[in-house]
């Protein structure tokens, strides 16, 4: 049987060892479930179905049930977005709209913290989409918004997150290389690594707000800045000859 190594904090390893947890078994279901979602996202296979929109999502292979309300509400925004301007499909642009639309998400706190206003995202969409002449709803995902989703939960995997945020939509779509919302994104200055960033600093507040424990928030946050530096130094140097 093939092994893939999988290495952990120190902290963390420790607390692992003394709970005397069954890793393998713990670890192999978590990657299943993923293996499975992002399966479903490629796939378009019935693994994505969610009972709370199958009118539409049974058949697109969206994985909803890791979704939180305000991601699903933003990908609901995003298909009637695409329905609205007369388009039969629902890419990329369109979920960016949704994210916009749905208002009170982190995504659009993150834009805001790195001086992109939502408004300037929006106008700058508009000069690239334009009205279709489609009256019915819009069904199909495009290649590239199903492959910013894929990304989406693979951002929310490389955070150690168990849903999928508003937040890993946007870093799904900035991390997409060729669909529409990412060239937006990215022309308006958004960057993966800074984006990804700023998620981070903004969950920390989120938590210290929650929590009003700013040493503990902040020593964990900076523990999954530290993680992230050493995971893009790793991608950025190659494996190892």
């Amino acid at each position: 049987m093939p092994k893939i190594n999988v290495y952990l904090p120190d902290d963390l390893a420790v607390a692992v060892k003394e709970a005397n947890v069954p890793v393998s078994a713990i670890c192999q279901a978590a990657l299943e479930r993923v293996v499975r979602e992002v399966t479903a996202l490629r796939e378009g296979g019935p693994e994505g179905r969610s009972a709370g929109d199958q009118d539409w999502a049974a058949g697109t292979g969206v994985a909803f049930a890791r979704y939180t309300n305000r991601a699903r509400q933003a990908v609901a925004l995003g298909r009637q977005a695409a329905t609205t301007l007369g388009h039969s499909y629902v890419g990329t642009e369109h979920l960016l709209l949704g994210v916009l639309d749905e208002g009170g998400n982190l995504a659009v706190r993150v834009l805001e913290a790195l001086d992109v206003a939502p408004e300037d995202v929006r106008a700058e969409l508009g000069a690239y989409v334009r009205a279709g002449e489609g009256s019915e709803p819009a069904t199909s995902l495009t290649p590239h918004l199903r492959r910013a989703l894929e990304l989406a939960t693979g951002e929310s995997v490389r955070l150690g997150h168990n849903y999928v945020g508003c937040e890993h939509l946007l870093l799904g779509l900035v991390a997409e290389p060729d669909g529409l919302a990412g060239s937006v994104l990215r022309q308006l200055g958004l960057e993966l690594r800074v984006t990804r960033r700023a998620v981070v600093t903004a969950l920390s507040g989120y938590m210290q707000a929650r929590a009003n424990e700013p040493v503990i928030a902040t020593h964990r946050f900076d523990e999954i800045l530290r993680r992230l530096d050493a995971i893009e130094t790793r991608l950025a140097t190659g494996p190892a000859a």
